[in-house]
């Protein structure tokens, strides 16, 4: 086949798939999604499903596959996870009407949507607990700014955003796609990729501030964005292009974004990348929900507020007036423990507002979420009667939540209890709400009856028995009797009514006009009642956008109030405590636990979680605890402990411990434990030198700082030193609060030099030669590392393990009989060699042991046991 012999349907696809470069068109045939050449190639191996061929294109066979469109969004999510973005080519037109044009007509199809990771709306391809934010970098002179939208629940913010924090913002954010000016496509292309968002470059146009001021200004349907806030040309230029990209993918119908809300930069717990990971704030390490604190502490019971969690926990505040108003709606719904579980109960038949609203907005949504929004008005009201003599943030909750009620029985009145999912289904509104609808349905529905009752009427009417309304494909309806009957229905007054259309052997047939016109609403009534409800489905979200403003308000409310539910039920539950914030820089933890790790062992049945208590009290001094003991103690999981009691503080919620006292935390660091990072060729120490050289360089006075064996990753005398240097640093030039844990003991030096530093050790007990953890932090350094028996207690050859004894003993010998060198101690211990292992030595048995041994619990009464404790004690004092 030559090019001027392309089919016309061929001809249309080329023509859009060259309108949409870079994305999967999925062109609909019928009720199929077709894909077509290197498309069909790609998704066939993506989603594992058979490629076919159909005819030829320049002499060659068109690769073809295709997708059922009722099953599309599964194969859609599919693709996008696998980073595709996706063109949907509908039908424009019914292909009847195509017909009309002429025999080989092609159905006028074009692109309605581009779908790609940061623009999805529908429920199936996004997780319900989680935001989905499209994000927009933007850099004018020497201004940036960084912009997100979720356009599925219509947040819409911007922040100044310097390069040196694009990095730690999309940790926060963990947005789906980022948009950025194709000529810095290159300069973020690794950055972004490391947090997992798709890179989509914009032309410079999308970025122009001056065209995106008037963009923003259509978009909200004013003259001056005055009314939002101040924005620089920076934060304009990145909302801007968000939108134009909206505009794009959306061919036109933009979602329904509020208005912008411009974030203060240090309004927020400053959180850099390693640390949110290294903290597993909202994914283990070992990738997943399932082990980070998100999960350990999510009892919201809505979408929405677990959504707002999720942004809780990755960016607590720094306003000391906010956290105790969230502390103290807490500390109310702690206390009315009735109230707490009336409310939760309520909001669990709250659905997601929000993301029905938004599908509404975009003309994508059906009657289940017409309904979602009453469901939602209607607990509203219910839970906004339940919140009266509220602290203030429960107060202002409950106002956003009424005044509902003509919208809501507005939809009451014209909605079913239960719709289908899609309008074209029909069926989804209420009996008796119209009655032109009633009609069409009982037309469509007992058509037989009508007719019947017609022919009764006519009977009475004619004084005919033998009258007969009957239907053939020919006639349609009409009315039949007998030759003999005729004659009456021939002859004045009944020929007026009834019109004469056939006459056959022994019989005449008759129509009237109410019958000709009741055939036809007959036969178009399942269409007309569908095209009724469809009308007012479009009336119905008409209402619903008109009021969008208060529907998300409610929604809003709802989710604060299911988080302050929901941390007053972890506080009860796990018996937590309100902490004491304020501007102070104490930083005092009593009893302090690890919310993960005590859940964990919970669930393993391991017994409790050891509490510790913390006290970095230096007052406008530098507080640094140097932490000593060994490997598998808990220096790691106490380190991390008081970072997340910090940060949980400051998000709003009650916190592991006894009691806490925290002087507000500006900012927060890690920097435990690391891992080569192959991509950038760097070794595990090159990473964890470039996380320790980021603390050293941004961390403020009010910051806390936890480190954890730094300098492990090189030769002892470099990694010392380097751990020394480090420690001086913080407590000379950072002057904040630190926990820093290491295996250097040399360091525990430094307490008795630098005033803010104390040394503390997580103890052990050693017994027969094992070494017992008992996960207690206490004053002072460890006597010695431990590290041979806890290599025994990994399983070790005991070869092993008796030649680190002799290695051990000789190099502390050495030290201690005036520090030979090294190399000299090394040189004088003997080859290494593999023997067979000695025998241990078989303990004794003591009477108490033989004894014991002899005893079979089952088979003792209560009276023997008694008798044996005498018995025991008895032998113990032998």
């Amino acid at each position: 086949m030559t090019e001027d012999t392309v089919t016309p349907m061929m001809a249309q696809y080329l023509d859009i798939k060259a309108q949409n470069p870079g994305a999967l068109l999925f062109y609909r045939m019928g009720d199929f999604y077709e894909m077509f050449f290197d498309d069909a190639i790609a998704a066939a191996e993506a989603l594992d499903i058979a490629l076919t061929k159909r005819g030829t294109h320049l002499g060659e066979p068109i690769a073809m596959c295709g997708v059922p469109v009722h099953s599309a969004e599964g194969y859609l999510l599919q693709l996008i996870r696998k980073g595709f973005r996706v063109a949907i080519a509908e039908q424009l037109e019914d292909p009847a009407d195509a017909k009309k044009r002429g025999y080989k007509s092609v159905v006028k199809r074009d692109v309605v949507r581009l779908v790609t990771p940061g623009t999805l709306t529908e429920d199936a391809l996004l997780e319900a607990r989680r935001h989905n934010f499209l994000a927009a970098y933007a850099e004018v002179r020497d201004e940036a700014a960084l912009a997100w939208a979720d356009i599925s629940t219509g947040e819409f913010r911007v922040m100044p955003c310097p390069p040196a924090r694009l990095g730690p913002e999309l940790a926060r954010l963990a947005p789906r796609e980022l948009l950025v000016s194709e000529a810095r496509e290159s300069d973020w292309a690794m950055m972004v990729s490391e947090y997992g968002a798709a890179l989509t470059p914009l032309s410079r146009g999308s970025f122009d501030s001056t065209s995106a001021e008037k963009r923003l200004c259509t978009l909200f349907s004013v003259s001056s964005l005055d009314a939002f806030g101040l924005f620089d040309r920076a934060e304009l230029s990145a909302m801007g292009a968000l939108v134009d990209y909206l505009d794009l993918t959306q061919r036109g119908k933009l979602p329904l974004l509020r208005a912008p809300l411009k974030e203060a930069a240090g309004g927020t717990l400053q959180i850099d990348a390693a640390t949110r990971r290294n903290l597993e704030l909202t994914a283990a390490l070992s990738g997943g929900r399932d082990g980070s604190l998100l999960a350990a502490i999510d009892r919201t019971v809505t979408a929405p507020g677990a959504r707002l969690l999720e942004r809780r926990i990755s960016a607590p505040s720094r306003d000391l007036a906010t956290i105790h108003s969230r502390l103290e709606a807490v500390r109310h719904l702690l206390d009315q423990p009735r109230l707490r579980s009336d409310l939760r109960d309520g909001l669990r038949r709250v659905p997601d507002m929000d993301r029905a609203l938004s599908r509404l907005a975009l003309d994508r949504g059906g009657p289940r979420d017409l309904t979602a929004i009453r469901a939602g008005l209607a607990q509203s009201g219910t839970i906004a009667a339940r919140l009266s003599g509220m602290p203030p943030l429960l107060a202002e909750a409950a106002k956003s939540l009424t005044g509902h009620n003509p919208l809501a029985d507005l939809l009451d009145q014209a909605l079913v209890a239960e719709p289908p999912l899609l309008a074209r289904d029909g069926g989804f509104v209420a009996p008796e709400y119209d009655p032109e609808l009633d009609d069409a349905r009982r037309l469509r529905d007992e058509g037989r009856g009508v007719i019947a009752a017609m022919q009764a009427d006519f009977i009475a009417e004619t004084g005919i028995q033998s009258l007969k309304i009957k239907h053939n494909n020919v006639l349609g309806y009409f009315i039949e009797t007998t030759s003999t009957h005729a004659e009456r229905m021939l002859s004045a007054p009944l020929n007026e009514k009834f019109i004469h259309r056939q006459t056959t052997a022994g019989q005449v047939r008759f129509t009237t006009v109410d019958l000709s016109e009741l055939e036809t609403r007959i036969l178009n009534a399942g269409n007309h009642a569908l095209e009724i409800e469809k009308r007012h489905f479009e009336i119905l979200r008409q209402a619903i956008l008109a009021y969008a403003g208060p529907i998300g308000a409610a929604a809003r409310a709802l989710a604060e109030i299911d988080l302050t539910a929901a941390f007053a039920d972890l506080a009860a539950d796990e018996d937590w405590c309100e902490p004491v914030v304020d501007a102070s820089r104490a930083f005092e933890i009593t009893g302090g636990r690890h919310p993960v790790v005590e859940r964990a062992l919970r669930k393993q049945g391991s017994g409790p979680f050891v509490a510790n208590d913390c006290a970095l009290t230096g007052g406008e001094t530098p507080a640094i605890w140097l932490l000593t003991g060994p490997n598998m103690a808990g220096k790691s999981t106490f380190l991390r402990q008081n970072a997340l009691i910090a940060l949980l503080a400051q998000a709003g919620s009650y916190v592991p411990a006894a009691s806490a006292h925290i002087g507000l935390v500006s900012q927060l660091f890690s920097r435990v434990g690391a891992a080569d990072d192959l991509a950038r060729g760097r070794s595990t120490f090159m990473v964890e030198m470039v996380e320790t050289a980021a603390i050293l360089n941004q961390a403020d006075d009010r910051a806390l700082v936890i480190l954890d064996e730094i300098g492990r990753g090189t030769a002892t005398y470099d990694g010392l030193s380097i751990a020394w240097a480090t420690l001086e640093h913080l407590h000379e030039a950072n002057r904040c609060r630190a926990l820093f844990a290491t295996h250097y003991h040399e360091m525990t030096a430094l307490a008795g030099k630098l005033t803010g530093v104390e040394n503390a050790t997580v103890t052990v007990k050693e017994w027969e030669g094992d070494v017992i953890f008992l996960h207690e932090v206490k004053k002072g350094a460890a006597d010695r590392s431990y590290g041979v028996q806890v290599a025994r207690l990994a399983g070790l050859p005991q070869s092993v393990i008796d030649r680190a004894k002799i290695v051990l003993e000789a190099l502390e010998s050495g030290e201690r009989q005036g520090g030979a060198r090294p190399k000299a101690l090394i040189d004088d211990l003997p080859l290494f060699s593999i023997a067979p292992a000695a025998a241990r030595p078989v303990a004794k048995s003591s009477p108490l042991e033989a004894m014991l041994a002899n005893i079979h619990p089952d088979e003792l009464s209560p009276k023997d046991a008694l008798r044996l404790i005498y018995e025991l004690k008895d032998a113990l004092k032998a």
